[in-house]
């Protein structure tokens, strides 16, 4: 028989073990990554977020031996990514850490072997039941277990960046506690302590950031002007994450971005050499790829051309004085000592100067400046010319036209020109020095040098047998002009109204002077590009309403032509997926055409641009893909004329600022009545890679060519790989072979591009695929009409194999070589509308 008061003894010792056990496992639930919540984890074990997203643990840093960190990680991909170190500065030497909850609400991480601290957080008040959290978005946070309010932390790790900004974590500075969230670099890829460079916003400036080498400022982004950093040209709206400089009333200013996509990983970082860089996770290739390079070029560097000197990447050399302004000093004889920068040449009078506006530039260091957000710029202007010590004033907010007022008080340290989203300041001259001009031809230091006798006749006579060729060649041109001239018979106001059933309908005829007034006189900084017609300017009108003029060349051989065909097509056509026609400006010698402005540029700004492509997603592509064959089927079947465009190619497709799909160009193009669909012609214009075989080799052009175009367009935006000059290890194949190749094999999905990530349909993509390769097939009989694409497009019937695409062979890889190594592919070297601007080289977060 059993003991009875041993019985006693276990019936009085079960409850407490049970609630041991019960305590035990709320307080160490999370071993092994299985919950987010804890109060204790000992190294060896790891806290997983609720989504899966990151983890948390001790680590040791790659290449690295001996140290033990608490850090951050992403928890779903195949590369460890630390992303923010609790002791960075206080490692650990063994595996004996304990990181513990304590009362009243700090996290210890301790030495278990001494009990000693080796780093702790800090709370402003205390908490009856504390617990630790790593939420979803990366952020380890401390709250107390009996708090209704999930985001009431006690404190949190997104106050204490590392080197890595994520989505919702902010960068700030507060002007009433100075309390600061900044980045701060490694030391180096193996110790994670506090390196030499750091990335803030100003504290002593208007909404800008800046990038720095201990206390050496070595960048700024420029200040916030509603829509970016205007020294960082390519942060503008996209697919993947918002951004916003917020100022709020609490005297925090902070920088956040927020993802869009949840599934996509995307990162800016400060690395251990000072580079700010985006990574974007790509899947496909499991690793992390750059969005943009960071900043290389002189002219990023602060203070490059001193006070006063404006740095452009473009002139020799970089440097040169504001108008008005003369070097302060030289380095020896003529050359100049730009780390002094300027000073003005003729004193300033306050009352009795003007200002010139200066555009495309990245706006000058904002720690010697005042801002008004409820001022407009006239009243800028006057608080400035009033102001003595007032040099330069432009618009706070680029938005709806401009507002607000941001004036500079003392010397404009750190301006350089910026061709791509360049802003417009406007700066102090003195009366007497007649300064008219807005650009950047800065006055130079001129030696006056005297020659010989002979040298100036020399000199003088190169002047005449130059101005005796350019007399020449100019009455061959206007000869060549006035006939052409009297060949072009702009349309009849009765030929230019498109009818509509509530209304008749001309085109507008715009004033020269509104025209010259909206693109600022036709300067180079509002030039967009250039073609056998002419160029392609941005221009503003009064309203604030953005356009594009497109200006016939005095001396254009075939502009004419191009400019009555485009004005007799595009006027009788009207489709959402067709550029808008505002209106033309004839008058004198000067014919131009006004287009609604796209701000997200053309097609091959983006597909054909690592750092860019990853903007357009499949789902993105695909909307693209299916506009285009939607304009194309109005062109061909839906309008009142039948269509052929004639020269589809990315760069006459134009992107909204939602990324909407516009057909442009249609210089080329030719319409036919009643049901006629083909024609020939003697002379063939177009772009080499997207003619047809019919067309480049016989002249013959139809609705199908353009449906072979269209296919090249498909199968260019799906591999982000232009079909003229493409290029395989394996074989000497076009891009459409290799496609056509790559389906025959089964393969076709290895056509994608990898910047479109991981989110995409692929029986879409695949469908998209086949349907691009029977637009491009050699014979025009069995190529799909428009209808027939947009329907399998959107469809889901089974679709005909394709046969061999046109142009179909293995090329010399020698004659190859050759024959891309030139840069123009154009016949009729028609304009690329906004594209080759500048390349960027840096981009914040």
């Amino acid at each position: 028989m059993k003991n009875p008061f041993k019985v006693l003894i276990r019936l009085c010792l079960l409850p407490l073990f049970s609630s041991f056990l019960l305590i035990s496992a709320a307080i160490f639930s999370t071993v092994g990554g299985t919950a987010s919540t804890f109060r204790a984890i000992k190294d060896g074990e790891t806290i997983v977020s609720t989504g899966g997203t990151f983890e948390l643990g001790f680590f040791t840093p790659s290449g690295a031996a001996g140290n033990r960190y608490v850090g951050i990680w992403y928890k779903k991909i195949s590369v460890t990514t630390i992303v923010w170190v609790a002791n960075r500065d206080s490692p650990l030497t063994d595996s004996s850490g304990v990181l513990r909850v304590t009362n009243p609400g700090i996290l210890v991480l301790l030495n278990h072997n001494n009990e000693s601290t080796v780093w702790s957080s800090n709370t402003s008040r205390s908490a009856e039941n504390p617990v630790a959290k790593l939420l979803d978005s990366g952020n380890l946070v401390v709250t107390d277990g009996n708090d209704t309010d999930p985001e009431n932390f006690l404190w949190q790790s997104f106050d204490y960046p590392s080197d890595t900004l994520l989505p919702g974590m902010k960068l700030s500075w507060n002007k009433i506690t100075g309390f600061n969230r900044h980045l701060t670099s490694w030391k180096s890829t193996q110790d994670p302590s506090q390196g030499n460079y750091t990335f803030e916003l100003d504290p002593r400036g208007y909404g800008e950031a800046i990038l720095k080498k201990g206390s050496v400022m070595i960048f700024r982004t420029g200040p916030w002007n509603g829509v970016r950093f205007s020294g960082v040209p390519h942060l503008s709206p996209n697919s993947i994450f918002t951004y916003n400089l917020v100022f709020d009333d609490h005297g925090e200013d902070y920088y956040i971005i927020k993802l869009l996509n949840s599934s996509i990983y995307s990162r800016p970082s400060l690395s251990q050499d000072g580079r700010l860089q985006r990574y974007n996770w790509i899947v496909t290739n499991q690793t992390w790829g750059f969005l943009h390079p960071s900043q290389i070029e002189d002219c990023d560097h602060y203070a490059f051309c001193g006070p006063n000197g404006a740095c452009n990447i473009d002139s020799s050399p970089l440097c040169d004085c504001l108008k008005g302004f003369v070097p302060k000093s030289l380095k020896h004889r003529d050359v100049v000592d730009w780390s002094n920068g300027c000073v003005t040449s003729t004193p300033l009078n306050c009352s009795s100067d003007l200002f010139v506006k200066y555009s495309g530039v990245k706006l000058p260091s904002t720690e010697q400046s005042w801002f008004n957000r409820s001022m407009n710029l006239k009243e800028c202007e006057m608080v400035c010319l009033k102001n003595c010590s007032c040099i330069a004033y432009a618009n706070l907010d680029i938005r709806k036209g401009g507002s607000g007022c941001l004036l500079w008080l003392g010397d404009l340290i750190d301006i350089r020109s910026q061709t791509l989203n360049g802003q417009d300041i406007y700066i102090r001259m003195a009366a007497s020095e007649q300064v008219t001009d807005s650009s950047f031809n800065l006055k130079k230091v001129r030696i006056i040098l005297f020659g010989t006798l002979l040298s100036t006749g020399l000199l003088i006579l190169g002047i005449v047998l130059v101005i005796y060729c350019w007399k020449k060649q100019r009455q061959k041109y206007e000869k060549m002009r006035s006939s052409k001239k009297e060949d072009l018979k702009l349309p009849s106001k009765e030929e230019l109204e498109l009818p509509s059933k509530k209304e008749d309908f001309e085109l507008p005829l715009f004033d020269l002077a509104t025209v010259v007034c909206a693109t600022d006189n036709f300067s180079e900084n509002s030039k967009l590009g250039r073609g056998g017609f002419g160029s392609v300017y941005k221009g503003v009108l009064k309203d604030g309403q953005e356009i594009a003029v497109k200006r016939l060349s005095k001396y254009s051989s075939q502009g004419l032509d191009e400019f009555k065909n485009e004005v007799t097509h595009i006027v009788k056509l009207q489709h959402r997926n067709l550029v808008k026609l505002l209106g033309c400006c004839v008058q004198g010698d000067e014919m131009m055409l006004i287009y609604e402005f796209m701000p997200n540029k053309s097609l091959d700004f983006f597909i054909f641009d690592e750092r860019r492509s990853f903007l357009l997603d499949w789902s993105k592509r695909f909307d693209i893909i299916y506009g285009i064959s939607r304009g194309i089927l109005y062109l061909h079947q839906d309008s009142r004329l039948r269509v052929i465009h004639r020269d589809l190619k990315a760069a006459n497709i134009l992107l909204d600022s939602e990324f909407n799909p516009k057909i442009s160009d249609f210089g080329l193009a030719r319409s036919f009545g009643g049901n006629e669909t083909k024609a020939e012609t003697n002379k063939v214009v177009g772009t080499y890679g997207y003619m047809s075989p019919e067309y480049a080799t016989d002249g013959l052009y139809s609705i199908k060519s353009d449906v072979f175009s269209f296919g090249v367009l498909m199968l260019e935006i799906i591999s982000g790989k232009r079909n003229r000059g493409f290029f395989h290890a394996d074989h000497n194949l076009n891009l459409l072979g290799h496609a056509w190749k790559a389906h025959t094999e089964g393969r076709s999905i290895e056509l994608l591009d990898t910047s479109v990530g991981d989110s995409i349909n692929q029986h879409e993509v695949l469908r998209t695929i086949h349907v691009g390769l029977l637009c491009v097939q050699q014979n025009p009989q069995d190529r799909p009409s428009m209808s027939a694409a947009v329907l399998m497009l959107s469809g889901e019937g089974v679709l005909p194999q394709p046969q061999k695409p046109g142009f179909y062979g293995e090329r010399d890889p020698t004659e190859l070589q050759v024959r891309y190594s030139s840069q123009g592919c154009s016949v009729n070297e028609s304009v690329s509308h906004y594209s080759s601007l500048d390349n960027w080289y840096f981009i914040l977060v």
